[in-house]
């Protein structure tokens, strides 16, 4: 973002400038741009514009960019020295005079003061409104309750001045934002900056001079008004009452709209369907007039400034125009850091509970949260403070949120009966989970009387910092910070209780729901509240909370999700996008061993991600336990040790490296007994962490029959595999593919292909950077090998020499291959001659695709001479950007009236015309044609479409397809 601290241009000059480049028709701007790149235009000295920040540029923008470039005397002259350029003769009389009044009356005016142009009258409707709005703002910081020891770690510095104002100055593209987006994560400051810069406006510090009038409009504030105009909403906050509509509507580009909040806003389902509204003073839902704002059909040329939870960014995309959209990220690590030292005060201890907190990557994650930090700080504190033997590695995000509330509780003073809290607790779970299905997190003082929450309860969590006041909502209460809704609700669906928190299906069904949404989601907060609700399962922290709250937990949570599991068996989880990586990430929470190995034992596949310690941390501790996996796909690129001991400093003693007993684990579910598909493609792994894989592979009770390993790093590891296959009789499928195997790693594939005990019967080897001299191996190999029946090499470049090779082998009577895929490999008609001589001899060959060469007529010719011999079984030949002309269809027709074998035909990407498909369409009539599947283009099945539907009327299997999906035919699995 760029910075534009020393732009200033008075408000009078800004409206005359503006109506000057407003006044220009759509050929005259850009005539006026166009001139802006001419150097002699901009009076020789002055810095030329880039034109990729000018082509597509508002009036109202080209001024603020001109601003960024030019001083406004500057602006002036260029202005003058375009318009007399373009031949606009009374623009330019009216500049000068303007140029003249300006020199009078501007002189050393300080940019900071009042305009003299504004009428006095307006000047104090700008002013008592500026009042009434700083007042407004600081009323509201200081409604905002923070507990007593939480640390503030800065205020207003240069810094976040500058930071604010590059929000809404020109972008680093140099175009003006109209629409700017703050997200980001709860409670990390989008709300706290938005008020920043309605209260840096209303003391006159920043962007006084942009815009004459700041609105700012809270989303759960108006969400429950009753019907308005827009006219009226803006009076809202007036001082009269009433505000100068007409006087707003007249300037439009000077208004901004923060709009605080937008993931509390209901979009209307017929929002699409609804005309444009441009009314200021249309009666409308209050919801609707803020979605026509957004929208820009309300106030286009306004400034948006909208807050919201990264969740809704989606929903938001959808209805702006052009927006700029900044993250949010609150505290910083090192902010972190400075809040634990501080919290503390002891430097080594507040650094050690980092170093924990850091292994924690969804708790420090959720640190950047300034609320957090405290709750983490002030729970571990107490925890110390009561347990001299505490030990942080024992803790968990669910366990410092349980031990965080039961601390708190423990002390807190209500006057409620043990008969009563039961009931409260329950009341107070079911609003939090009510409010995370409908996005609520402000609550009315109705919504806590239909939840019968009493009045010393409700107290007693203000006090405590569960519950805080809204500022700006009389009566209305929301969670301090949304994580503590989060536990909370996730908490109502383990306490006792059948009744749902929605009011419609019982718990256990809802609670189905929330885990089916919540591990197809990447929505943090459904993630968290999945993590917290199984978190809560551990025996230690249920009884914790039952001695603190007084309320029994549910005993039928862990029988409802192994019901819940058992469902999981019927679903295709992969397709599905269900989130493996969080699913066990949330097993890893509960810590039960026990229950996880019954939960995983309806698991049959998997597909996980290990990137990072987290991720190999939680798939050791559960793929150990998926007993009954038959498919995973498993990607690894976190770093693993390349030994096996470590040593420890403080100790000085010598032991196993956590990370290799993780690893180890992870592996042993390929010895399972049931795993029969592994697909470990774009990993990277070492040469340790690829013999422990490969150890387990040889492992006797091992059946895994498909491998895939595609692009893997460093390449020469692959060497370790290549050793499994010698003696492996249940590996049948192996894919190689994106590899650049060389010579090294490509002989010892062959060589092992020799081998009597190797039983691999598909190998897909396309894109390994194999030529010619690979292939010399390689037709070895098939030579002495009688399991491969598929070989796919695409898309390496072994041109016709090693099609030649690879023929000596194919031309053998008893070679096994079956189906062939060399499309794509650099060889020409000649190759094609010595693929018509091999299939002479080889009646095993049922599909062969060889497109994307250029073979041309002659290739085809070759092919169709021995198509034609009765002995030839190849039932399927891919042909497709073979730079084929219609000359080719005389020899295919020929193939077509008289082969017995051929049923499906890939012509598609060539220049066939429609004479070569006439020709072909003669052949395809005849009864003798046992053609099934054509692959042809759009523009030539248009010409035989009547036709082809009289043959299939008659009774013919024809069907011609314009895209080719090798998936349709039989065992095409690597295609």
């Amino acid at each position: 973002m760029t910075s534009s601290a020393n732009i200033y241009v008075d408000d009078g000059s800004y409206n005359k400038l503006l109506s000057y480049l407003m006044g220009l028709d759509q050929p005259q701007l850009e005539e006026f741009k166009i001139c802006l790149q001419s150097s002699q235009l901009l009076l020789g000295n002055f810095q030329q514009i880039p034109w990729a920040n000018l082509k597509a540029i508002d009036p109202t923008n080209l001024l603020c960019l001109l601003s960024e470039y030019f001083s406004e005397r500057q602006i002036w002259e260029v202005t003058l020295s375009i318009f007399d350029n373009m031949n606009l003769t009374s623009q330019c009389t009216e500049v000068r005079a303007m140029m003249n009044e300006l020199a009078q009356t501007q002189g050393s005016q300080d940019p900071s003061q009042e305009e003299p142009e504004v009428p006095e009258e307006e000047k104090d409707h700008r002013r008592r409104y500026r009042e009434r709005m700083k007042a407004k703002i600081l009323m509201m910081w200081d409604n905002i309750p923070w507990p007593e020891d939480h640390i503030y770690l800065r205020n207003v510095t240069e810094k976040e001045h500058e930071g604010l104002k590059s929000l809404l100055y020109p972008n680093r593209t140099g175009a003006q934002p109209q629409t700017i987006v703050l997200e980001g994560l709860a409670g990390v400051g989008k709300t706290t900056l938005a008020m920043k810069v309605v209260l840096h406006w209303a003391e006159g510090f920043l962007f006084h001079q942009r815009f004459s009038y700041v609105f700012f409009i809270s989303c759960h504030k108006v969400r429950d008004m009753k019907d308005t105009t827009l006219a009226g909403l803006l009076s809202w906050d007036w001082p009269d009452s009433q505000a100068p509509i007409e006087a707003l509507m007249s300037r439009p580009e000077s208004l901004l709209f923060v709009i605080d909040g937008f993931e509390e806003m209901d979009v209307p389902s017929t929002l699409d369907e609804s005309p444009p509204c441009k009314d200021w003073y249309q009666q409308l839902p209050v919801n609707r007039i803020l979605f026509y704002l957004l929208k820009k059909e309300l106030v286009p040329l306004a400034t948006l400034l909208i807050t919201t939870k990264e969740y809704r960014t989606t929903d938001l995309k959808k209805l702006l125009l052009n927006p700029w959209f900044v993250q949010i990220v609150g505290f910083t690590e090192g902010d972190r850091e400075e809040y634990f030292i501080r919290y503390f005060g002891d430097q080594n201890k507040a650094k050690k509970i980092l170093h924990w907190v850091r292994k924690n990557e969804s708790l420090f994650h959720f640190c950047s949260a300034p609320m957090v930090c405290w709750t983490v700080c002030s729970c571990l504190k107490r925890q110390m403070a009561r347990n001299p033997h505490f030990q942080l590695s024992t803790q968990t995000t669910t366990s410092l949120y349980v031990y965080f509330f039961s601390s708190l509780l423990d002390t807190a003073e209500v006057s409620l009966s043990d008969q009563s809290w039961p009931d409260q607790w329950r009341a107070l779970c079911s609003l939090a989970a009510e409010g995370m299905w409908f996005w609520k997190f402000t609550f009315a003082k109705k919504d806590l009387k239909h939840r019968h929450l009493e009045a010393p309860v409700i107290g007693s969590l203000l006090r405590l910092n569960i519950l805080r006041k809204v500022s700006d909502c009389e009566d209305c209460v929301t969670f301090t910070h949304q994580s503590f809704q989060v536990f909370l609700g996730a908490m109502f669906y383990v306490l006792r209780g059948v009744r749902g928190s929605i009011g419609g299906p019982p718990k256990h069904q809802e609670m189905k729901v929330l885990l089916n949404d919540a591990l197809a989601d990447t929505n943090f907060y459904w993630n968290q509240m999945a993590l917290f609700f199984f978190g809560l399962l551990k025996r230690n922290l249920a009884e914790e909370l039952e001695d603190t709250l007084r309320c029994k937990m549910s005993p039928r949570t862990t029988d409802e999700l192994l019901e819940w599991a058992d469902e999981l068996e019927s679903y295709d989880l992969v397709s599905s996008c269900f989130e493996f990586l969080h699913f066990f990430e949330c097993l890893y929470e509960t810590r039960e061993e026990n229950f996880v190995r019954q939960i995983l034992s309806h698991l049959l596949e998997a597909d996980v991600d290990i990137f990072g310690s987290l991720q190999l941390q939680v798939s050791s501790f559960c793929l150990k336990h998926c007993q009954r996996l038959s498919k995973l796909r498993l990607s690894v690129s976190s770093a693993i040790p390349q030994t096996e001991l470590t040593f420890n400093l403080e100790t000085l003693e010598t032991r196993p490296h956590f990370k290799i007993r993780q690893w180890q684990d992870v592996c042993s579910v390929f010895s399972n007994g049931n795993l029969t598909e592994l697909d470990f493609s774009n990993s990277k792994l070492n040469a340790f962490s690829m013999k422990k894989l490969c150890y387990e592979l040889r492992n006797p009770r091992c059946k895994l029959q498909k491998l895939t390993c595609k692009s893997i790093t460093p390449v020469r590891i692959l060497k370790e595999l290549v050793l499994v296959l010698y003696g492996n009789h249940r590996l049948t499928h192996l894919n190689l593919s994106s590899n650049n195997l060389g010579i090294p790693v490509s002989t010892m594939i062959f060589k092992t292909l020799r081998h009597s005990a190797c039983n691999i019967q598909y190998l897909w080897l396309w894109f390994c950077q194999l030529g010619t001299s690979s292939c010399k191996y390689l037709s070895d190999a098939l030579l002495k090998n009688k399991s491969l029946t598929h070989l796919n090499l695409r898309k390496n470049n072994l041109r016709d020499e090693g099609v030649k090779f690879l023929c000596k082998a194919l031309s053998h009577p008893d070679c096994s291959l079956q189906n062939l895929d060399l499309s794509d490999c650099s060889f020409t008609a000649e190759g094609c001659q010595e693929l018509a001589n091999a299939l002479q001899h080889n009646c095993n060959m049922k599909i062969l695709d060889i497109g994307s060469n250029d073979i041309q007529d002659d290739g085809v010719k070759h092919l169709c001479e021995v198509l034609k011999h009765p002995k030839c079984a190849l039932n399927t030949l891919g042909l497709e950007k073979c730079n084929l002309t219609p000359a080719c269809c005389q020899y295919l027709s020929s193939v077509l009236r008289s082969s017995k074998s051929l049923f499906n035909l890939n012509l598609l990407g060539n220049d066939l015309e429609p004479r070569g498909v006439s020709t072909l369409w003669k052949a395809l009539k005849k009864s003798t044609c046992k053609l099934q599947k054509l692959g042809l283009e759009k523009e030539l099945y248009n010409i035989v479409k009547g036709e082809l539907e009289e043959l299939q009327e008659r009774g013919s299997f024809l069907r011609v397809k314009c895209k080719w999906d090798f998936n349709d035919l039989e065992d095409k699995w690597w295609w």
